[in-house]
């Protein structure tokens, strides 16, 4: 079903191979983007942000904020924009998830 395919890297311009296995992966997880950098460009710029990738490694920043629901001080992961509610993470765990993205 899956070829691998010869892409080129957005970083450094090097050409890569994303093999069959690879892609069977992407689409098992929902992936609907194939890869931009080589292994090796993807790995400098995970160092770069410190931490191992995606949500697992260092310590993100937090910034304060008001739960929308329940008014109670909290943090989040983002800043705050004015613009959507807020809420703290009992709250938002009791929110319904149509419209949420999922990774």
């Amino acid at each position: 079903m899956y070829e691998d395919k010869t892409l080129t890297c957005q970083d450094c311009g090097a050409s890569f191979t994303f093999s069959a296995d690879d892609q069977q992966y992407h689409a098992e997880k929902g992936y609907a983007n194939e890869p931009r950098r080589c292994p090796n460009c993807r790995q400098a710029r995970r160092a770069e942000r410190g931490d191992g990738g995606g949500y697992g490694g260092g310590r993100r920043e937090m910034h304060p904020a008001v739960c929308a629901n329940c008014g109670k001080d909290t943090e989040v992961p983002f800043a705050p924009r004015g613009d959507r509610p807020v809420y703290c993470s009992d709250c938002f765990s009791k929110q319904p998830s149509s419209g949420r993205r999922s990774y």
